[in-house]
């Protein structure tokens, strides 16, 4: 969908990067860029803000958190 939109994901430095600039995902949590040998197990990587500390967390990409939503960038 990401590509679709003409966005990549944020990675993980990107998404710690992003925190610094403000409180995001304090009561979601967002898909993150995960590595390709990763994504070939049916990984994925998704992060959140709790406790005034950034979390990074896995799970299957087919689990019943499909529907979380991803932070990307946009170059222009």
């Amino acid at each position: 969908m990401a590509a679709d939109m003409g966005i990549e994901l944020l990675t993980e430095e990107q998404y710690r990067e992003l925190q610094t600039l403000g409180n995001f995902d304090l009561k979601t949590s967002s898909w993150v860029q995960t590595p390709a040998n990763i994504r070939k197990l049916g990984g994925a990587i998704f992060s959140d803000r709790r406790y005034d500390t950034v979390f990074v967390y896995h799970n299957g990409a087919d689990s019943y958190y499909a529907a979380r939503g991803f932070r990307g960038s946009l170059r222009v």
